[in-house]
């Protein structure tokens, strides 16, 4: 049976250097070697999961196949390595204190004095090694940085890990800044010693450094860090700021990283196979077109909320050959119909809470009334319905409940099952739910087969009471989900394009395997641009 190696990979300095792309880019490295690799994060913080915090504080909660609300650096592991991740790919350090206090309450401990060490840290270990079970690689991501209180028991849990399963299976990697001063012009290389020296006093020695730095590194910067951080030369990587996080498995292999894990690791492999993630970043970086898609959210000044959606737009631009610019609209803004003008397409993606709700309405009418093609996700669904209810079946006052109670016209509404509940944590429609396409829909000719399934997070549906009517005045209900009758995707009639779905497609999206949903939505863009440019020189 072949030995799992474990890549554990830490942070220094400041937070937001890039661990997870950079644990991403090792992932598609190895896998390209022909290694099977899973990928893990570890969040230091109390909470149980992700699914109850603010996008504002941690980015967009990620939704995997199995239901579990994850951090959003598993949608990276999912796009770079073309690969499902699950509820066992990201813990908490609020999940595992529960298990163990679950324990504890049950007696499992027959009486011991529960502590960090050894009833914490043996939970984490357990939490590792349970991702293991047939892969060659663990690539295991720990979150924050090195001196926060939070993570020390996630290091330590990593550092016996290098005792338990041998040297020669343990590689700790350390992701950190070398900032530059601009009034010197010179780069420093001393808050990376201190994250080191930081490491160390917990007993990890990091096997590599990878460096985010604004200006190259040069021989002398590089001999410095090897000497003073008692790391190789050859492992000392520098990760410069690049135009697509696409490209940084490239940038890392250029420089040897692949080959210096495998030598410390003891493995052999086949060659690299990258031709394929090439041609992505190819036609990444040499479109023939060029299209500009408003995303109309709330959470417009921390991009990390719409990471996913993000994301799928720009693969949407890789199945077109075209460079998609996202223009984020705050629906907030009363002169909201000023910044739609030029625009080739409008998102309306998920989101929770009123604030910019009306905003929304507005932007979805536009789209309607323009012909301006339209992609709604999630709460862009309802917002579609809404809207359409108000202005074309002239319901005044139609509403979702989350946002009316008291509205004559409930268009959008609770299922009873979800009326009872009490908690907020993972108690939505969650994960992975089938789907009926209606034929010739645009839907359909999307994904070229009538039966689909997709990812969802939401409380609130559509309200069948109106279906009828909405689908009479034009209105397509192009999706079902069967079993409960749900509405999963909308159209519109006599529109170059306009779909909106209760789904998440975006989080099903990979730049080798743009979602089809996404790269249509980008061809009617395109042909919007097209349209108008040929307008403009007539």
């Amino acid at each position: 049976m072949t030995t799992t190696k474990y890549i554990f990979v830490t942070g220094g300095v400041v937070s937001s250097l890039g661990k997870g792309i950079s644990a991403s880019s090792i992932g598609k490295l190895l896998q390209a070697r022909g290694l099977a690799v899973t990928m893990l994060k570890c969040d230091p913080y109390i909470n149980v999961d992700p699914g109850t915090m603010n996008p504002f504080q941690h980015g967009e909660v990620f939704v995997t196949e199995d239901g579990a609300e994850t951090d959003l650096d598993l949608g990276h592991y999912e796009r770079f390595l073309n690969k499902e991740m699950h509820h066992t790919n990201n813990f908490t350090a609020g999940r595992v204190y529960q298990t163990v206090l679950e324990r504890e309450r049950r007696g499992d401990f027959l009486g011991t004095t529960v502590q960090v060490i050894p009833h914490i840290t043996d939970e984490i270990k357990n939490r590792f090694r349970a991702v293991t079970k047939g892969v060659d690689v663990a690539v295991i991501e720990i979150g924050g940085t090195v001196g926060d209180i939070e993570s020390l028991p996630f290091l330590e849990a990593a550092r016996q890990m290098g005792l338990e399963a041998g040297k020669d299976n343990v590689l700790y990697m350390h992701v950190t800044l070398i900032p530059y001063i601009k009034a010197s012009e010179e780069l420093k290389t001393k808050p990376t010693q201190h994250s080191v020296q930081k490491l160390r006093e917990i007993g990890i020695s990091p096997d590599v450094l990878v460096c985010r730095t604004e200006k190259p590194l040069g021989p002398e910067m590089r001999a410095k860090l090897s000497m003073f951080c008692s790391v190789p030369k050859e492992s000392v990587i520098e990760a410069p700021d690049v135009e697509s996080i696409y490209e940084v498995p490239t940038v890392f292999h250029k420089q040897g990283l692949d080959d210096q894990i495998l030598m410390i690791l003891r493995m052999r492999t086949q060659a690299k196979d990258l031709e394929s993630w090439d041609r992505v970043v190819d036609r990444l970086k040499h479109p023939k077109r060029e299209v500009t898609i408003a995303l109309a959210g709330k959470y417009t000044d921390y991009k990390d909320a719409y990471k996913s959606v993000n994301e799928a737009l720009i693969h949407g631009g890789i199945a077109n050959e075209a460079k998609v610019r996202i223009r984020f609209l705050d629906t907030t803004d009363p002169k909201i119909h000023e910044q739609l003008s030029d625009v080739h397409g409008i998102l309306v993606p998920g989101g929770f809470g009123d604030r910019g709700i009306e905003g929304k309405i507005r932007v979805a009418q536009l789209a309607r009334e323009e012909k301006i093609p339209y992609f709604g996700l999630c709460l862009g669904l309802q917002i579609a319905v809404i809207e359409f209810s108000r202005n074309v079946l002239k319901l005044s006052g139609a509403h979702s409940t989350e946002f009316d109670a008291k509205t004559r016209y409930p268009v959008i509404d609770l299922l009873p099952e979800q009326k009872s509940v009490k908690n907020m944590g993972a108690t939505m429609r969650l994960g992975t739910y089938e789907c009926t396409l209606k034929k010739g829909s645009l839907a359909h000719k999307a994904y070229g087969t009538l039966n689909i399934s997709e990812r969802h997070r939401h409380r609130y549906e559509v309200n069948n009471k109106f279906r009828k009517l909405l689908e009479d005045a034009g209105l397509s209900a192009a999706g079902i989900h069967a079993p409960k009758n749900l509405v999963e995707i909308v159209e519109l009639k006599d529109h170059p394009w306009y779909l909106a779905t209760q789904f998440h497609p975006e989080f099903k999206s990979r730049p080798e395997a743009p979602h089809p949903l996404f790269r249509d939505f980008i061809a009617a863009a395109v042909e919007r641009a097209q349209t108008k440019r040929s307008h403009a020189h007539a």
